[in-house]
């Protein structure tokens, strides 16, 4: 059944909560949020019955969550802020895609943040120019008048099929009412590239883990590295995982057996 809490800026967020133990939040990636999301929610529901109490949650302008003034990263932060109370302490964050850039901004903001698991995290070369960049380009769009434009922008470096099938497709609409909401996807990979990551993620100790699929973009095993090079307490695995999705058995258990270690 969802719930609301409310944000700093008095933004509604929705969220929904399984299971009883130790506190998990799913961070979204760029397109995702419970309704248009069925993978991670039957995820959820397995990682819930293995003793974790799991929070899934709409980013705000997604799903049952309000509209808002404002997408920014601090926005997006300051929701997670709000979660995190609703668990009532430190909580382990699951951050899928650019939702792994933001759990890494979340937990070097000083969030009560236990530990995080994150899948496939598309970041650029370290201090690199290309995540401020896209950033602009975004906003850019973002301001224009062609949600369509916005979405095809997002999805400029990814496979042209992937765009392609996403434009033809039923979610298409879905998807494009999103893009407000994508600033903060972007400026969180953005911020991945302002500082050196050694300086920028040192007040992050707590144990991470860096997953790829085994069939994978070229991108995801660099990053993955950088996290466990740049972290104090991070490795990287690969896990069954394909087309930068997993099966919801496969991530419920490994999660749930990285958390028990």
């Amino acid at each position: 059944m969802t719930a609301f809490t409310t944000s700093a800026d008095g933004t509604r967020i929705a969220y929904d909560v399984r299971g009883e133990g130790p506190p998990v939040i799913l961070v979204a990636g760029a397109m995702q949020f419970r309704a248009f999301d069925p993978v991670t929610s039957a995820m959820a529901g397995l990682l819930s019955a293995r003793g974790f109490t799991v929070i899934n949650f709409d980013r705000r302008g997604r799903g049952e969550s309000a509209r808002a003034p404002s997408f920014t990263l601090l926005n997006t932060l300051e929701d997670l802020h709000a979660l995190t109370e609703v668990a009532g302490g430190p909580v382990t964050l699951v951050g899928n895609s650019s939702g792994g850039a933001i759990s890494l901004a979340a937990a070097a903001a000083g969030l009560p943040v236990s530990a995080m698991v994150l899948f496939e995290v598309p970041l650029g070369v370290e201090g690199g120019a290309d995540g401020k960049q896209n950033l602009d380009g975004l906003r850019e769009r973002i301001a224009g008048t062609s949600p369509d434009a916005t979405v095809e922008y997002f999805m400029k470096d990814m496979p042209t099929e992937w765009l392609e099938g996403a434009r033809n497709s039923p979610g298409w609409p879905v998807m494009t009412a999103m893009g407000p909401s994508l600033e903060a996807d972007f400026e969180a990979l953005a911020w991945t590239q302002s500082a050196p990551r050694t300086e920028l993620w040192k007040s992050i100790t707590v144990p991470t883990l860096a997953l790829v699929g085994e069939q994978t973009l070229p991108i995801m095993p660099p990053a993955a590295d950088s996290i466990a090079a740049h972290l104090l307490h991070a490795r990287r695995e690969s896990i069954p995982a394909a087309n930068h999705s997993w099966e919801p058995e496969v991530m419920a258990a490994r999660i749930a057996a990285f958390l028990s270690e």
